[in-house]
């Protein structure tokens, strides 16, 4: 059995990558809960909103400048743990190729992607709310569905691009063997790209990005010049499988029912948390922290139910790829490969898995290939 295996060295270092990863992922979700239930007891949201009020000579501004204030202050507050979680612990385990100088950067660029796509989503939020003060939950779900999926299908264009150089992938046979393999899905694949990860780190990662229009295979360049033709086919297969399998068009329908679910449960018991925090009203500026910390308890207690579901997806994916290609030994290889240069966990714990995992473990996913 696997399991029974003496660890490697790699795989000890693995472990080593993952212990540290696991406590501060933890860490990061009871700090964010803390500094949300310490900012709403404070007072401090009706005092930013008075400030806010007092200085801002144009109403529009006050929503904007409100999610900048508490972006800003989580930011800073939460700077060292994330500095130490995305920069330093990556250059400890030799994982990371970036300069102090480039992650601010992409730190920047991320802050700044993100704060448009939250100012859009919450002045929709308070728009819908004004307009149908009965139905908003119902109505903001749709909106939040529909906007998920427009950004699904843009990212590959304008968001990708921003951290990354994309280029075309230079060579040809394994152009050909990736598109033909789409054809054999039946997935339309417009193109092939590859990116420079390499810039940042020493991961590798592939991805089948987009839908209509925008769908393309993006390969990393860490993965397209270490691994095999039929390793790289199999890759593409297994992403490929989710779509055949109509796996996305599930995420999409649970993921909608999680939202509207979400939102109902704040139409429902808002009233009762506002009135613990003294605040007035859910459409209220100040009721900002209280919409952050539903989403964020939602989504805490959600995930491991949504990793379930996910890992049963990776399973079927897996099968389905293999069945496909008949790429049994190069599926293995490249799971050895890819979890030894990603230091991935590759047998943790029941609960951990639980809780952090939405693939299953690789040696599982090994063992299944053999099994097959």
């Amino acid at each position: 059995m696997l399991g029974s295996k003496e660890p490697s060295p790699i795989q000890e270092k693995a472990r080593s990558y993952s212990r540290l990863k696991y406590q501060l992922a933890i860490l990061d979700i009871f700090f964010l809960l803390f500094l949300l239930l310490a900012f709403l007891a404070s007072g401090l949201p009706q005092a930013l909103a008075r400030l806010i009020f007092k200085y801002t000579l144009f109403p529009q501004l006050i929503v904007p400048l409100n999610l900048f204030a508490l972006s800003l202050g989580y930011y800073l507050l939460t700077l060292p743990l994330n500095l130490y979680r995305s920069y330093t612990l990556e250059h400890k385990f030799s994982l990371s190729t970036q300069k102090i100088k480039d992650w601010l950067l992409d730190q920047l660029k991320a802050a700044a992607v993100s704060y448009i796509i939250a100012l859009i989503l919450l002045s929709g939020f308070y728009y819908i709310l004004a307009l149908s003060p009965g139905l908003w939950w119902l109505i903001a779900s749709v909106f939040y569905i529909f906007f998920s999926l427009i950004l699904a299908r843009l990212a590959p264009i304008l968001i990708v691009p921003i951290f990354f150089k994309y280029k075309r992938l230079s060579d040809e046979t394994l152009k050909k063997r990736l598109l033909a393999l789409g054809d054999k899905f039946g997935v339309r694949v417009i193109d092939c790209f590859e990116i420079d990860l390499s810039k940042k780190t020493l991961k590798a990662n592939a991805a089948l990005l987009g839908w209509g229009r925008s769908r393309r295979v993006i390969l990393s360049d860490t993965l397209k010049d270490k691994y095999s033709y039929d390793e790289i086919e199999v890759i593409l297969a297994h992403e490929l499988a989710h779509y055949k399998l109509k796996h996305l068009v599930r995420l999409i329908l649970i993921n909608s029912g999680l939202t509207i679910g979400c939102f109902y449960l704040i139409h429902a018991s808002s009233r009762f948390v506002l009135g613990f925090f003294g605040l007035p009203s859910l459409g209220d500026v100040t009721a900002l922290a209280v919409l952050a910390l539903y989403f964020t308890l939602f989504g805490l207690v959600m995930e491991p139910f949504t990793n379930f579901i996910s890992r049963r997806f990776e399973r079927k994916a897996d099968l389905l790829a293999l069945k496909a290609t008949g790429l049994k030994e190069a599926f293995i290889s490249m799971m050895e490969k890819l979890s030894a240069q990603n230091l991935a966990d590759r047998s943790p714990h029941p609960l951990i898995k639980f809780f952090f995992f939405d693939h299953p473990p690789v040696d599982e996913r090994i063992e299944a290939a053999r099994a097959s």
